[in-house]
């Protein structure tokens, strides 16, 4: 992705430099009216500086001219070459100086209109040509900002030149009048019209920077007055066909969208199939996206080509190709949300997977895939690619999707009854009796193993008699003690929610002989569990109390050595 990213700056960073450079760029006939309409103090100043070029170019000549009479009169190789140097620099001061006199008179850059050399055919070069109307419209929104700063830097570099170069010719005429070496004065005379020259060159090209810099200066116009006049030019030429474009790009999505919808009522119509989806309309979808996204690109592509507009065309061009060049990246990962959506991957729809701790029901697989869990009644719709990687199985009707429900009863890790009162995939919200809260995160509560008595639950309520009844221990005390607990169960109103209620023996105890009362009860009594428990055990008192069965407690028996004493009970 960070290459679409890269590629989507640019072209935001591109779309608003066209939008910006549309209000500054003038076209001819601007230009010429400001030439036309240029104040005459100027025109005067201009001519001035003409004069004044003319004047250098005439001194540049005569210098020449000297200095090639030195070279033909020179015996000297090291002096000749030391010359030739010269003339070269000379030469060359003189076409800069025609150059400037040009540009000044006429008031454009001649540069433009020489000719081009004949360029060869380079496919790199066609592949940096698509990038080129960008790169223009960057350097059309920065060539005042670069002039400016490139005619400061001018300005600053011909200051210190001109600054030396009168230094040396101040220093010339002190030599010229202090010395009195005929020979000496006759070898400053030489050089002295030289750097008169380079002074009065460096002054004149000091001038016209500065000139060209206030120029420029006087062209500026507020941010507000450009902002609108961007604005304006740009919704009146560029913007209308950039919102063309977009336009047409999502209008051939939604008829690709609203064809491939009525392909599908008909097939579903035809086969009499409306739950499950199958393979060959799987495959049809996904053509149809694609093929709806190629479409809808290429008539974003024709509209812009129609209009001309080579820089939104590249940068169109340049968004795409970062696209498919993530897209490219991508393409296992694609692949497997291809055969998911295809519903020919790891998960399939209408089985089971665990996703973020807890099971889910496939309900659909598509861009965004549609996960339902039954007991907790949430869904979830989650992206298709956050599904690669994991497996899904088939599930049993009977199988639970969750310990509990909302409004289930459940005893978390041996602790107090709850209700349950808020449940997701998230949290879980429980209250206890007495209305104490408590949320647990769900991977917490799925690990404390609820026990949930909102089905049935079972209560065990042991209950010992004393030894001196152990030959009624196993058949008539029990059968007394459960139909007195029948009785009881049927006037407390517990007779539609008891399930079961058994009295065994249970084991020869230390002290006693323990009965289990064993009571299966329904769920819907789940929150008096704890009641009914202790009913139970106050029922079996009870019973103890109207039969005269002794109820032990603990006995210590101590043994004495003397002969004839029976132990002591106690």
């Amino acid at each position: 992705m960070r290459n679409l990213t890269i590629a989507a700056l640019l072209c935001c960073t591109l779309f608003c430099v066209s939008f910006n450079s549309l209000a500054e760029s003038p076209d001819a006939e601007q230009t010429v009216a400001v030439v036309v309409q240029e104040p005459v103090d100027q025109v005067q100043q201009t001519s001035e500086m003409l004069t004044s070029l003319l004047d250098l170019q005439l001194s540049l000549k005569e210098q020449i001219q000297l200095s090639r009479k030195k070279f033909n009169a020179s015996k000297s190789e090291a002096e000749k070459e030391s010359l030739l140097q010269e003339i070269n620099h000379l030469d060359k001061q003189l076409s800069e100086t025609s150059s400037d006199f040009e540009r000044l008179a006429t008031g454009v850059e001649p540069s433009m209109f020489a000719e081009k050399k004949p360029e060869i055919f380079s496919w790199k070069d066609e592949l940096g040509s698509l990038v080129e109307p960008a790169i223009k419209e960057l350097k059309r929104f920065t060539v005042k900002a670069r002039q400016k700063t490139q005619l400061k830097d001018s300005i600053a570099m011909l200051s210190d030149q001109v600054a030396t170069a009168t230094i040396a010719v101040q220093r010339l005429q002190a030599i010229l009048k202090e010395t009195p070496d005929a020979h000496v004065r006759k070898e400053v005379l030489a050089l002295q019209p030289e750097w008169l020259n380079v002074e009065k060159r460096l002054r004149n090209k000091l001038e016209l920077a500065e000139r060209e810099l206030s120029q420029l200066n006087e062209q500026d116009v507020s941010l507000v007055e450009s902002t609108s006049s961007s604005m304006r030019t740009f919704f009146r030429d560029r913007g209308r066909y950039l919102i063309v474009g977009v336009f047409a790009f999502f209008a051939i999505l939604l008829v690709c969208r609203l064809i491939y919808r009525l392909i599908v009522m008909l097939f579903f119509k035809f086969n009499g199939k409306k739950e499950k989806r199958s393979f060959q309309l799987r495959l049809l979808d996904i053509i149809f996206r694609v093929v709806s996204v190629v479409l809808a690109i290429i008539g974003l592509f024709f509209v812009l080509y129609l209009a001309e507009d080579w820089f939104l065309l590249s940068m169109a061009i340049i968004f795409f190709l970062g696209l498919a060049w993530t897209v490219r990246q991508g393409l296992p990962r694609l692949w497997q949300q291809v055969r998911l959506m295809l519903n020919i991957g790891s998960v399939r729809e209408n089985e089971r997977i665990t996703y973020l701790g807890v099971a889910w029901k496939v309900e659909a697989l598509n861009v965004f895939s549609k996960l339902v869990n039954p007991s907790l009644e949430v869904e979830l719709r989650v992206p298709i690619e956050d599904l690669v990687g994991l497996s899904s199985r088939p599930y049993h009707p009977e199988e639970p999707w969750f310990p509990c429900r909302r409004g289930d009863w459940v005893v978390i890790g041996g602790g107090s009854r709850a209700r349950v009162v808020s449940l997701s995939h998230e949290q879980i919200e429980v209250v206890e009796r007495g209305g104490k809260r408590i949320v647990y995160p769900t991977d917490v509560f799925l690990q404390a193993c609820p026990v949930n008595l909102s089905r049935n639950f079972r209560i065990r309520v042991p209950f010992g008699v004393s030894y001196n009844l152990q030959d009624q221990i196993t058949s008539g005390i029990p059968n007394v003690l459960l139909e007195h607990l029948t009785r009881r169960v049927e006037e407390e109103g517990y007779k539609k929610s008891c399930l079961n209620l058994q009295v065994e023996f249970f084991q020869a105890n230390a002290s006693s002989l323990d009965l289990l009362v064993i009571a299966d009860f329904d769920g819907k009594v789940a929150d008096i569990s704890k009641r009914i428990e202790r009913a139970i055990s106050k029922w079996c008192v009870e019973c103890c109390t109207q039969n005269n069965w002794e109820i032990p407690f603990p006995q210590l028996t101590v043994h004495r050595p003397q002969d004839g004493v029976q132990p002591e009970l106690m």
